[in-house]
């Protein structure tokens, strides 16, 4: 196992020079990041096939997806198309002189013009939606708000000022749901808490919003501050693409202190061991790709990675168990990342995005300076 485990950190290592360093870029080939963006490129305007959650109150409400949701019309879903334009922002944002970065460009400027986001802000606020797209959905977009707001370029802060009333209310959405949750949502997809309140923790933040980080905060540590022995051995589930156990990990580790973190997740997680290998969790099997459900386990690997990266750099420097979850990060790594190919619809539409979380590092940048 510890040959193994080696050979895919080797693999690992022409993605990701050193994991839960927080820096904010890796080095990545020209051929990576424009086949990452050239799949949010195939989708972000592709309206159909699609998969519309959408509350019909009358005839009236009966519409295409282009003019439903403007915006976020494309790539199967609109989280997926929220989080495509994410991945288009982020890509060209560091890579600006790429390929690829005029395309995205002009993807971006189609989408987040000012009347296509008062056209979405108007369709949140319908009658129906209160919970719509909550919270994986909100939770990206914004993640995707934060990331127009970190471009230093006079086009992406118009994006942003066209965004904001969408982003407010997205924001307001969640602040009023969250002093009514009374229960962390534990599932391994779009539902599932833990993953969101990270985005949420993350963009609120980088936007200054207090309120936001209180509410955020105060939840996490309610619903998970005493847990103890998360059962890793029942994961994943059949169609899952968000660990439970570790995403509750990686959102710990966003609040609190390397020393107080490292006990919890000695109590959280007892079965992380201090032999350096990668056995302790395998890494998930993807039986049919072309099945959307089952193309799920392929974001799984990549969530899982980005995770355990972000659980190790949450550690001390000298704490014991580092070798093993670097070790399972680079196998889920090498593993999840020879997935994205973009051979089938289900998940080409939405795992570049997930590609790109990983190997940019989203999440980790700056988040152990505490």
């Amino acid at each position: 196992m510890r040959t193994r485990a080696a050979l895919l950190m080797l693999v690992a290592s022409l993605w990701l020079p050193c994991a839960g360093l927080g820096a904010e870029e890796q080095t990545l080939s020209a051929a990576t990041v424009d086949r990452f963006a050239a799949l949010a490129l195939a989708c972000v305007h592709a309206e159909y096939p699609n998969k519309l959650s959408h509350v019909l109150n009358s005839d009236a409400d009966v519409a295409p997806p282009r003019e439903l949701t403007p915006a976020f019309y494309g790539c199967f879903d609109w989280h997926s198309s929220v989080h495509g334009h994410w991945l288009l922002a982020r890509l060209a944002r560091l890579h600006p002189e790429a390929e690829f970065a005029a395309a995205a460009r002009a993807a971006l400027a189609a989408s987040l013009s000012a009347e296509r986001l008062q056209a979405e802000a108007a369709y949140l606020a319908g009658e129906g939606r209160e919970s719509f797209e909550r919270p994986y959905g909100l939770a990206w977009l914004l993640c995707l708000a934060e990331e127009l707001r970190a471009w230093d370029d006079e086009q992406a802060q118009a994006w942003a000022a066209n965004l904001a009333p969408l982003e407010r209310e997205a924001a307001a959405r969640l602040k009023a749901w969250l002093p009514k949750l009374h229960y962390p949502i534990r599932a391994g997809e779009h539902s599932q808490t833990a993953f969101a309140f990270g985005l949420i923790l993350d963009w609120a933040r980088a936007a200054g919003d207090d309120e936001m980080l209180t509410l955020v905060t105060g939840r996490s540590l309610a619903f998970h501050l005493a847990d103890e022995a998360c059962p890793l051995a029942y994961e994943p589930s059949g169609q899952d693409f968000l660990s439970p156990c570790l995403a509750e990990a990686d959102l710990m580790r966003r609040i609190l202190p390397p020393r107080q973190f490292a006990p919890w997740l000695a109590a959280f997680l007892p079965g992380i061991p201090a032999d350096g290998g990668a056995g302790w969790l395998p890494v998930a099997v993807v039986t049919d790709r072309a099945d959307g459900k089952l193309a799920h386990l392929d974001g799984l690997n990549l969530s899982r990675a980005w995770m355990l990266e972000g659980i190790l750099g949450g550690l001390p420097a000298d704490d014991p168990r580092r070798g093993a979850l670097q070790a399972a990060a680079a196998a889920h790594r090498a593993a999840g990342l020879a997935a994205v190919t973009g051979e089938h619809y289900a998940g080409g539409h939405w795992l570049g995005s997930f590609a790109t979380y990983l190997v940019t590092t989203k999440g980790i940048e700056g988040a152990f300076e505490r």
